[in-house]
This record gives structure tokens, sequence and C-alpha cells, in this order.
């Protein structure tokens, strides 16, 4: 893996009620490609963030499908991954 692709792994936190939720259990959200693996992800977090991350789920989420002025169209897919860092560790996602 090399750095370039490390660094772009990551495309953005995601910052909601739930995941809220979740960053009491040090777990956090991410969106991040979709040809990402577990590896590189677990790789970017602990780069970017310096912290131990013991855990990476990752889940496809389909794109709705909408319609505007009669025409349908679809979102697209994207990929989330949920991060578990080491206890007593935190990631800041809301200065990201």
């Amino acid at each position: 893996m090399n750095q370039e692709r490390i660094l772009k792994t990551l495309l953005a936190p995601i910052v909601s009620e739930k995941t809220s939720m979740l960053a009491q259990d040090n777990q956090y959200a991410f969106k991040v490609t979709k040809d990402s693996t577990k590896r590189e992800i677990k790789k970017a977090v602990e780069t970017l963030f310096s912290v131990t991350v013991e855990n990476v789920s990752t889940a496809i989420v389909k794109g709705k499908s909408k319609t505007f002025k009669g025409k349908r169209g679809q979102r697209s897919d994207w990929k989330k991954a949920v991060v578990k860092v080491s206890e007593g560790q935190m990631i800041d996602v809301s200065a990201q």
C-alpha cells in the first residue's frame, strides 16, 4: 500500500446523532472509497489520527431512488466504515 492511496482512502467523517452515540463506545464512522479494504482503512486512520485501531467494520450503503420534476434518478452507492479505537483514545471528527 503506497502512501498516496492510504491518504485518499478516507473521504469524510460521518457526523450524525447515531454516530455520536457510537463515539461513546470509541467507535467512529467514515465515508471511504468503494474499493478500499479493511486493512487500508485501518492504516489510514492510524496514520492520520495517531490512534490504535482495534476493529474495522464496513458496509455498502445503497443510493436512494429519487424523483425530480417527473424524472427518476438514483443516488450513488457509497461505502461506510465504522472504526473502533483502543480504550482511552479518541478522534475529534468535529474539527475535520
